[in-house]
């Protein structure tokens, strides 16, 4: 194992995370795929590793629960693996007046986009630091550029992991470690029916790339040592105008476009 290169992905059932699972696989690296979704991470692991004869490890948790963050590193180096590339890209959003939410969904969406997300780049550095090499992704949004009203959690909690990216980045310069956070905006996958946006103006149209764009995107960009990674044109503009333009307009925009749903 030590001369095969090792990625850990969470939320690698479905949507970016499935992609960019089948993106390491192609390149022979060896797989650790988390989700709470067993039955589609065994369909994955068995399709991956019979194609591309590689290493596949599936982990069956609950990324949203206090603790898991420490019980997958206690798994990984139980199998006597050394983690490569860190791929936090599990999380969830959700809509609504947050006076009105759910509370415990909250929660779980705090812990998940934040907390284990966190723990998890605080567990894996220590040895990647050693090694003097490693990569870490974690996925923000282009939700992070500006305040999300109707969808105040989950737009936090995605500025946090930008600007948590982006500054242990910073401390890690003559590392040889590199942190990517890869800012994707509206894109096909699962998240529009976890977060009950499916019928949002902001998913209509024909132009949203796929999980599978994204997540090339996403690829080429950590492995450049890109801290920032946003896909698509038009998602870079906005987030240039939104870090520049008046804050009451950007919330009144924002809140617009979360709240045209048919």
């Amino acid at each position: 194992m030590a001369d095969t290169k090792t990625a850990l992905i969470t939320g690698a059932s479905s949507g970016i995370g499935l992609e960019l699972a089948k993106i390491f696989a192609s390149k022979g690296i060896n797989l650790i795929i988390v989700s709470r979704k067993i039955i589609e991470l065994s369909r994955l692991g068995t399709e991956l590793s019979g194609k591309y004869k590689i290493y596949v490890e599936e982990i069956e948790k609950d990324l949203s629960v206090p603790g898991s963050a420490k019980q997958i590193y206690d798994n990984v180096k139980s199998l006597g693996f050394d983690i490569d590339f860190l791929i936090n890209n599990a999380g969830f959003g959700d809509y609504g007046l947050f006076y009105k939410c759910d509370w415990e969904k909250q929660e779980r969406m705090i812990n998940l986009n934040m907390l284990t997300l966190t723990h998890l780049t605080r567990l894996f550095l220590p040895d990647m630091i050693k090694r003097k090499s490693g990569k870490i992704m974690n996925v923000a949004s282009t939700a992070a550029f500006q305040p999300g009203p109707l969808m105040s959690v989950y737009y936090a909690s995605k500025a946090y992991v930008l600007f948590f990216s982006e500054a242990i980045a910073n401390e890690l310069e003559g590392t040889g470690i590199t942190v990517t956070a890869l800012c994707p905006g509206p894109t096909k996958s699962g998240f529009q029916k976890a977060a009950n946006v499916e019928h949002s103006k902001m998913m209509d149209g024909k132009s949203i790339p796929d999980s599978k764009k994204v997540a090339e995107y996403g690829y080429k960009a950590m492995m450049k040592g890109k801290r920032v990674a946003i896909q698509g044109m038009m998602n870079k503009e906005l987030a240039f105008f939104s870090r520049r333009a008046p804050k009451k307009f950007i919330l009144n925009t924002v809140r617009k476009i979360n709240e045209e749903r048919e």
